[in-house]
């Protein structure tokens, strides 16, 4: 079965940066849509930022300009790297795939942006 495996994550202060990795196995990935969504407490599960399997990229208005998606096919890796953190950037980060006909999610990486 396909498994998202992720890891980065961790505590960090405002200002500081993280990058998140995102390994797939089980699943072709060159032709996969591969996404970050976040979950704050309390809150709604929301799209973070999403690269097509072309490379072209959605990122979310709230961390337009700090945080960057990209895909390292080779390495069946998704990344995403997140500058300038804010506390409302915290929560778990989960990846996620879109392959024809299916989606599947990591288990999450817990981010936690405070002073």
């Amino acid at each position: 079965q396909v498994q998202l495996v992720e890891s980065g994550g961790g505590l960090v202060q405002p200002g500081g940066s993280l990058r998140l990795s995102c390994a797939a196995s089980r699943i072709i990935f060159s032709i996969t849509t591969m996404g970050w969504y976040r979950q704050a407490l309390g809150k709604e599960r929301e799209l973070v930022a999403r690269i097509s399997s072309d490379g072209s990229t959605v990122v979310t208005d709230s961390v337009k300009g700090r945080f960057t998606i990209s895909r390292d096919n080779a390495k069946n890796t998704v990344y995403l790297q997140m500058n300038s953190l804010k506390p409302e950037d915290t929560g778990v980060y989960y990846c996620n795939a879109i392959t024809p006909g299916s989606g599947y999610w990591g288990q999450g990486t817990q981010v936690t942006v405070s002073s």
